[in-house]
């Protein structure tokens, strides 16, 4: 199995090439046939390194003596392989989710969306498995331009186009300030592998400026990645313009890559005695995760634009990711890995539950559709459940995941429930309204910082009076997904034993560069549900549901901070930049905090 874990990354490059090059003369079943299959199979390889491993993959045989290489490593950890695993479904029901999606491929190239698809996921697994950071870069910049490339698909529209251009400025000058950090690391280590690098540190007797600034713009880029405030403000601009399948991709997935490199990156090279001490990676996580968590929170229950309403609640959740793995201890990060996964089914299933609603009624707009979609009763249901389970109901996975994340202090069990429940009640509130008709259908609100959604083309091109099969079937699998993290203890056990070795410094330097395994004790014990739990859950989605009955009777308004937060996204992209260098002054000075 080792020898095919660079396969993983592969497969689908090479599927992207097939259809690159012989998409024009496929018809539109046969391309996206054969993008399925390579999603497939890399997902089926992905599946099968997790089962087993570690695996360590030197590429062309270079490797290590005496613990220095020049060679490119490929590191198949628990960890690893499990988000490649998860990005790899993730993009098979993307691709079966967008069968015949597009009823006019851009210049008749049938291969055009699958190709870039593939593109997207082969960079996503090359960032998971990856144990180089300048290939890590490679693959950061790869998933960042077809990311901007699938968010202005539509070119031939003008806010697509827009809302690329915010990507890719954004996500530029965040892949910048990594590469500045590489290189700011390159020059005090000599080393580019994670472990080496590691290893150099840990044998540095004081960490130093240089070492410092190398931290703070490596991190700097990963957090543009994971849209943590104040590098967020690109997501919502780019999900309200982006084709729901892409969405479903961005929120699902690519932002908690941003979440791992983060953490991966400090635990593998910085956790040393020469790189940055615990307290102030903690106190930085810490800070902008809260941070992360409010602002998407209060942003998210002021949209009435159903992309932007979801994308605000990725940021929210983003926040509390970063929140529960400040302390790097294996429980909470247990927690979180439990929490990815059951987010990324909730939120690919809401995503492919509102492109139906584009597609069948060209509106986006939860005031305008208000009472509109009584006849998708179907979707209702699993529209509502998807709102459900982002509030934290039990046995949802994300429950199971907040649950064991938030119950190490009282402020983060606040801070937990909180958010859930404000981003929960937004989308029960949308549902109540779009599918049930409760309420009122409310009023165009004055000096809105975007557009309401009410205006959209189908992305079909046509309006769709009979939705395909696979819309449905998709956002049931998906929610059904979310539900099996709670509900099989198979899963949490694989996250306990991955969040144990994800968090050990010195075990991933002795299995990457001394081809040792750090073994989980015999019989180790993985958290499971607990009383105070599953209780914290019911709470939370029990004030969801509160928050949602006062929100559609107007009740709950959007005033004061929470409405000047909402003037700040202004839609430029200057602005945007002007934040992000602001971002890297705030986590410096998180970094650098007298006394730490």
């Amino acid at each position: 199995m080792e020898r095919l874990l660079p396969l993983i990354v592969v497969v689908p490059l090479l599927g992207a090439a097939l259809l690159a090059g012989a998409g024009r003369r496929m018809t539109r079943p046969v391309a996206e046939t054969v993008g399925c299959l390579c999603a497939t199979a890399s997902a089926g390889l992905a599946a099968a390194a997790l089962a087993g491993g570690p695996y360590v993959v030197w590429a062309g045989g270079w490797r290590p003596v005496h613990g220095h290489s020049v060679g490119i490593v490929l590191t198949g950890d628990r960890t690893g392989t499990g988000l490649a695993t998860l990005t790899s479904l993730l993009v098979v029901t993307v691709l079966a989710y967008s069968w015949r999606y597009f009823d006019e491929p851009p210049r008749g190239h049938a291969g055009a969306f699958p190709a870039l698809i593939l593109l997207f996921q082969a960079g996503m697994c090359g960032f998971a498995l990856t144990g180089d950071l300048f290939n890590a870069f490679v693959f950061f910049e790869l998933m960042g331009v077809v990311g901007y490339a699938l968010t202005g698909y539509r070119v031939e529209e003008a806010r697509p186009v827009q809302g690329a251009l915010a990507f890719g400025f954004v996500n530029s000058l965040g892949g910048y300030a990594t590469l500045l950090g590489i290189a700011l690391l390159y020059a005090r280590t000599g080393e580019l592998g994670m472990a080496q690098a590691g290893r150099e540190l840990d044998a540095a007797p004081h960490r130093d400026a240089l070492v410092l600034a190398a931290f703070v713009l490596v991190l700097t880029g990963l957090l543009v990645k994971a849209a943590a405030v104040p590098f967020h403000f690109w997501l919502p601009d780019a999900h309200a313009v982006a084709p729901t399948p892409v969405c479903m991709l961005l929120s699902g997935v690519m932002v908690e890559m941003g979440v791992y490199g983060a953490a991966r990156v400090y635990v593998t090279v910085f956790a040393g005695p020469g790189g940055v001490p615990p307290d102030d990676f903690r106190r930085a996580l810490t800070v902008l995760g809260v941070l992360t968590a409010l602002t998407g929170a209060a942003l998210c229950w002021q949209q009435r634009h159903l992309k932007r309403l979801l994308a605000f609640s990725t940021v929210a959740h983003t926040g509390l990711f970063l929140a529960g793995l400040a302390a790097l201890e294996a429980e909470g990060v247990t927690g979180v890995f439990l929490y990815v996964l059951g987010h990324a089914g909730a939120k690919a299933a809401l995503f492919a539950c509102t492109g139906t609603l584009l597609d069948r009624y060209g509106s986006v707009d939860e005031h305008h559709l208000h009472g509109r979609a009584r006849e998708m009763r179907g979707f209702g249901v699993l529209f509502a459940a998807g709102g459900l389970a982002l509030a934290g109901l039990p046995p949802f996975g994300t429950a199971l995941g907040k649950a064991l994340a938030e119950e190490r202090t009282a402020w983060l069990t606040v801070l937990f429930v909180a958010v859930s429940a404000v981003t929960g009640g937004a989308v029960l509130r949308a549902a109540a309204r779009v599918f049930l008709g409760a309420g009122t259908s409310g009023r165009e609100e004055e000096g809105a910082a975007e557009t309401a959604g009410g205006d959209e083309e189908p992305e079909t091109a046509r309006r769709v009076r009979r939705l395909p099969p696979p819309m449905a079937t998709v956002a049931a699998a998906l929610l059904a997904g979310s539900l099996a993290v709670g509900t099989v203890p198979a899963l949490a056990r694989g996250a306990a034993a991955a969040a144990h070795s994800f968090t050990d410094h010195a075990g991933y330097a002795a299995t990457v560069l001394d081809g040792t395994r750090a073994a989980a004790a015999p019989g180790q014990p993985y958290a499971w549900w607990s009383w105070t739990g599953a209780g914290l859950g019911l709470l939370s989605a029990l004030l969801a549901a509160g928050l949602a009955a006062l929100g559609v009777r107007g009740a709950v308004p959007a005033r004061g901070w929470a409405a000047l937060l909402r003037r700040l996204h202004s839609g430029h992209v200057g602005d945007y930049v002007a934040w992000t260098v602001a971002g890297i002054g705030l986590l410096s000075a998180l970094v650098l905090w007298p006394g730490g």
